[in-house]
């Protein structure tokens, strides 16, 4: 596994935002953000949501970017800019309104491509249900999968990765999970399809980080991994490691097993409670960073693996603890 490229949510810098911008009226600029961003040792990468941060020509953000030190990882899909896609994006009862999500999908396709990334990550927060007797679920499924489907074909050298999350902003998600999702990949049948794991999302819906990883390398790829913590309830976008620390040691070490090579992504939210960014995302480097050597202790250690082919859970415990806290003396 690629162990040097670190990228995080743009959004998390407007965080305390008089500190960095006195005077500042109004939001910061995406510009702004990510030179705020550019100040984070170790950071190599961003994520752009689209259309949000879009504008101007991609290439020229590209470049400025480049300036600052900093990569495009992939963009990120928002369907915020009409208010009917509270109601469904590809998922919409109005054809028309479904057309305008495939097609402004489609279009920031197309501006990832001219930012020079290959990575569309879809979260279709809007796409489920909130009553009984309120959809048909054949048809929401069916209309999901058409809407995939047509955006994945229209540029086939991008990699389209679904992000999927139980609930938030509708009661039911359509993909709330990883084998749903897994299903949605196997109905479109595209080889530029894979899955975003989100850390928190995962926990509440209630899987195991590494067994969902898992899943996905088996049936599918991993396109994105995105870190955070949190107390199994909902999004909370906690720091890496202050809940969950040895699920997050066990996904990073399922993944570098599967071969997973992209970023790893901070989705984290210290804007939520105004922490400092910069700090906040500093520490999670470090905190990833101490876990993969974690990591590769463990994986030198024999006793571990024959623990877990004998699935003895005291054994592994001791072993991992040992290697996280040091010999008990």
């Amino acid at each position: 596994m690629t162990t040097n490229r670190f990228a995080t949510r743009l959004n998390s810098f407007a965080s305390r935002p008089q500190a960095e911008w006195p005077g500042l009226v109004g939001k910061p600029s995406m510009l702004q953000m990510a030179a705020r961003a550019a100040k984070v040792s170790g950071l190599t990468d961003l994520d752009l949501n689209f259309p949000d941060h879009v504008d101007e020509k991609p290439a020229e953000m590209t470049r400025k970017l480049g300036d600052l030190g900093l990569s495009i990882n992939g963009f990120a899909m928002r369907y915020y800019s009409n208010p009917a896609f509270k109601l469904g994006a590809f998922t919409n009862p109005d054809p028309t309104v479904r057309r305008e999500a495939i097609d402004l999908t489609k279009a920031g396709i197309d501006a990832a491509r001219e930012a020079g990334a290959n990575l569309m990550t879809l979260w279709l927060g809007q796409d489920g249900f909130d009553y009984a007797f309120q959809v048909d679920y054949a048809a929401l499924w069916q209309h999901e999968i058409c809407g995939i489907r047509e955006v994945a074909v229209h540029d086939p050298d991008c990699q389209i990765s679904l992000e999927y999350k139980p609930n938030e902003p509708r009661s039911y998600s359509l993909m709330p999970d990883a084998a749903t999702t897994l299903l949605a990949i196997r109905d479109v049948g595209l080889p530029n399809l894979g899955v975003t794991l989100d850390f928190a999302h995962v926990l509440y819906a209630d899987e195991q980080p590494a067994f969902a990883a898992a899943l996905v390398a088996r049936h599918s790829k991993l396109l994105g991994v995105h870190l955070n913590d949190g107390y199994a309830k909902r999004d909370d976008g906690l720091m890496v490691g202050a809940v969950h620390t040895l699920q997050t040691i066990e996904l990073l070490r399922q993944i570098r097993r599967d071969g997973y090579t992209g970023a790893i992504y901070f989705d984290t939210f210290p804007d939520m409670t105004g922490l400092d960014p910069v700090h906040e995302c500093e520490v999670n480097i470090a905190t990833v960073k101490r876990m993969l050597r974690i990591v590769d202790r463990l994986e030198r250690d024999n006793r571990l693996s024959a623990a877990v082919d004998r699935q003895d859970a005291v054994a592994s415990q001791a072993i991992i603890q040992e290697a996280m806290l040091g010999p008990d003396s």
